[in-house]
């Protein structure tokens, strides 16, 4: 049998590479064959801002957890069920796990499917009270319900590998802020405002360009990460500098845009003279200050439900002190929760293999071998304007 290393969650602020059993066509927890799953050699797999809140110890992950849920991979055995992935496919991993036959994602709410996390819908790979499943930032993993899940990258093998560092990242973070601007209403000719500058609110601007919007803006508290701002031909507003509508009115004329999506999520800082302090609702009523009356808000950032560092006993709880008076007030409409990664990733796909963006050199993505994932988390945890793409097997080039 082969070998298999990970990256395992060891406590707040420790993450090491360890021996880790190698996978079987398993469903976790129930010894039970997993006969339309298959088992993986990762090719890519990424470091996300949700899995930093969790080696921060902003969530009830336990120690043992083999982290990574941003997969792309070779198929390299099947179970008995699947029919149509064959091996040698390369593949992109959805960080949704669903089922395919539920209610839910018969409809195509595949983020929070019904039947494969026993404590809540959805579940994901490598992440606290997601159902159990193994993560993915390893050499290698199991994936069920293969056929459903699965996105084979194209036809030529080639050309997909001579794009991977961008193909890598339709496993979360692009189809993520995509769904951001899709669900908030961006179109043709919109003015937006993004809350945050990492790498899922600079893959929801390269989304914004390319649904057409006339004027992105994306705010941020960090020097690097609004310079990769401007050289993606947006705008960058830095927090620090004081109320927000007050410097969109210098930006661009206006105190308020069509549409606002919050990249930034429950570890939320303030503006101004507050920007040291945590305040886990800031970015949320922000959001409805800049929004036009009749707007729409996509909030892709994560909220969760136990925050054990959080401000206050509310916060601890996801209680938050949103003034959704004001939302009502302007007749805004919200859209929160996972993205359902199956409804855009093939488009997506399309869209980076006939080259109309180059979504890698947006995020400013990086490629890293597995033994270098414990200085990726440190480096990212301080701000680095990066994302950090893992090559366990040295295959990207």
């Amino acid at each position: 049998m082969s070998g298999n290393r990970g990256v395992v969650y060891q406590g707040p602020g420790k993450v090491s590479i360890e021996k880790i059993p190698y996978p079987k066509l398993e469903l976790p927890e129930q010894k039970r064959k997993c006969e339309h799953g298959v088992i993986l050699k990762v090719v890519a797999t990424n470091i996300c801002g949700s899995d930093q809140h969790m080696v921060r110890g902003r969530t009830t992950a336990e120690a043992g957890l083999v982290l990574g849920h941003e997969i792309t991979g070779e198929v390299i055995e099947l179970g008995r069920d699947v029919e149509f992935i064959k091996k040698g496919d390369l593949v992109s991993v959805p960080f949704n796990i669903a089922c395919g036959r539920c209610r839910n994602c018969k409809v195509g709410q595949t983020g929070i499917c019904l039947s494969v996390n026993p404590a809540r819908p959805g579940a994901a790979y490598g992440y606290v009270d997601m159902g159990g499943w193994v993560g993915g930032q390893a050499e290698y993993v199991m994936v069920p319900y293969a056929d459903f899940n699965l996105l084979k990258l194209g036809r030529d093998k080639d050309l997909a590998m001579s794009k991977i560092a961008d193909l890598a990242l339709l496993s979360d973070i692009f189809p993520t802020g995509f769904h951001g601007a899709v669900t908030a209403g961006v179109g043709p000719g919109s003015t937006v405002y993004i809350a945050g500058a990492g790498p899922v609110g600079m893959a929801c601007a390269a989304s914004c360009q390319l649904l057409g919007a006339a004027i992105v803006i994306v705010g941020d508290l960090n020097a690097d990460r609004l310079k990769q701002v401007k050289k993606m031909g947006c705008i960058p507003l830095d927090v620090k500098k004081g109320p927000i509508p007050d410097q969109l009115e210098v930006l661009i004329g206006e105190r308020e845009v069509d549409q606002a999506i919050d990249c930034v999520g429950f570890e939320a800082r303030g503006c101004g003279h507050d920007h040291s302090k945590e305040r886990p609702a800031q970015v949320l009523n922000d959001m409805m200050t800049v929004c036009r009356a009749g707007g729409g808000i996509g909030i892709p950032g994560l909220y969760v439900t136990g925050d054990p560092g959080a401000v206050d006993e509310a916060a601890k709880i996801g209680a938050l002190s949103i003034r959704i008076g004001l939302g009502w007030a302007k007749s805004h409409h919200f859209h929160t929760g996972q993205c359902p990664v199956m409804k855009y990733h093939r488009q997506l796909m399309m869209a980076i293999l006939h080259d109309k963006v180059q979504i890698a050199k947006a995020v400013n993505a990086t490629v890293i071998t597995l033994n270098d994932a414990p200085k990726g988390y440190h480096d990212f945890d301080l701000g680095a304007a990066r994302k950090y793409i893992i090559d366990p097997h040295k295959m990207v080039a």
